[in-house]
């Protein structure tokens, strides 16, 4: 069933919600957990789903992203499996960069239609889940739909954040409402026990919520792209105005999901995979440190023969963090060298802040230590 399928992962934009870690990097390639990255948990879940042919589409900072999926997935010879990265690119016909999610894949679809296949999955590449695609795929072929749209049950009180949706008896999708307010949100609930709920857990998620994960039947995304080039959003424009047209399914899933295309997110979602910190791989922490609640994005290399004198006043701050720094409620990112003594404690309670030329930044209250940022000793942030 999923031979015939061919994966699309929408890499996003600037990532501006997630600067500075963005600032030298795309998006997907944000690292997560310590030792993976945003983009390897759509890949994964195509690859445990048997979805074996799939491509990125990224426009920004694209070398890291590029790098980590040449080293990290190669499938046999014997196999037609692949993931491959393709960048913006102008064109003759087409001057422009992406403008929107599916004005990305409009641009690459005439590359799309070369491949013998029955329907494209479309994913995004900044959500923390895990989800068995032949599942989603079985849902989408036995309702015989055009597209079908991967949907979670959610309460009132986050519900005006997501685009909603509503559906008939069938689970066809009749209606959509992107983030309403007040009584626009109201007339949004629907009995959610006819995609499978129980009366009970119905009625503490009346609402479902796109994931922005879909499946499209191969002819309709190439007649939806080539005869709506205006449109250049699926979730705010190719989507909502197929309803009426296409037949649009709702699948339901019930595990774990978060967007975590913001800082504080981002950080969250991975503090939640743990009870304490996280610390990455290639990190050197010395004696006396004391994190807490942070996120230690670790190093891209070992640095040989990294001491320090023992008065503690290197010539020069070796890779990692000095002895006797406390760090809380902070993002520390890659390759940073941060001396003795150092508090990275957000003294003064700040909210916002920008200070790239000392090497940080605050999201939320979260300090975020820029890549490849020195700190000097005894420097209080």
């Amino acid at each position: 069933m999923t031979r015939r399928v061919l994966a699309i992962i929408l890499g996003g934009g600037a990532g501006t919600r997630l600067y500075p870690l963005t600032k030298q990097r795309a998006k997907p390639a944000v690292p997560l957990a310590g030792k993976y990255r945003l983009i390897d948990i759509p890949v994964s879940n195509c690859i445990n789903s048997e979805i074996l042919k799939i491509y990125i589409l990224t426009q920004f900072n694209s070398a890291s992203l590029n790098r980590h999926i040449a080293r990290t997935y190669n499938f046999s010879g014997f196999s037609d499996g692949f993931v491959e990265v393709l960048a913006a690119q102008q064109t003759p016909e087409n001057p422009n960069w992406f403008q929107g999610t599916a004005d990305a894949v409009r641009q690459y679809v005439w590359l799309l239609q070369d491949w013998d296949v029955d329907d494209y999955l479309i994913l995004s590449g900044d959500h923390l889940y895990r989800m068995d695609y032949r599942l989603f795929v079985q849902r989408h072929q036995e309702t015989q739909a055009d597209i079908t749209l991967s949907v979670v049950p959610i309460d009132e009180r986050r519900a005006s954040d997501f685009g909603l949706m509503k559906i008939d008896g069938s689970g066809r999708v009749v209606d959509f409402s992107e983030k309403p307010k007040g009584d626009a949100l109201k007339e949004m609930q629907v009995d959610t026990t006819v995609l499978g709920l129980t009366a009970e857990q119905a009625k503490l998620s009346p609402y479902i919520a796109s994931m922005g994960i879909y499946v499209f039947k191969r002819d309709a995304l190439i007649k939806l792209l080539k005869d709506s080039p205006e449109r250049t959003d699926f979730g705010k424009e190719i989507i909502p105005q197929s309803a009426k047209d296409y037949n649009l399914q709702a699948y339901l899933f019930g595990g774990y999901w978060e967007d975590i295309g913001t800082i504080e997110a981002f950080y969250e979602a991975n503090l939640a995979l743990f009870k304490h910190s996280v610390v990455g791989v290639r990190s050197r922490i010395e004696s006396g440190c004391t994190i807490e609640d942070s996120l230690i994005l670790g190093a891209d290399f070992y640095q040989p023969f990294a001491e320090r004198q023992a008065d503690c006043e290197p010539i020069r701050i070796p890779l990692g963090i000095g002895a006797n720094t406390t760090i809380r409620r902070a993002i520390v990112d890659k390759n940073v060298r941060i001396g003795c003594d150092v508090q990275i404690i957000n003294k003064d309670g700040v909210q916002e802040a920008e200070r790239e030329s000392q090497g940080f930044y605050i999201r939320s209250g979260i300090i975020v230590i820029l890549k490849n940022a020195v700190i000097a000793d005894r420097t209080i942030i």
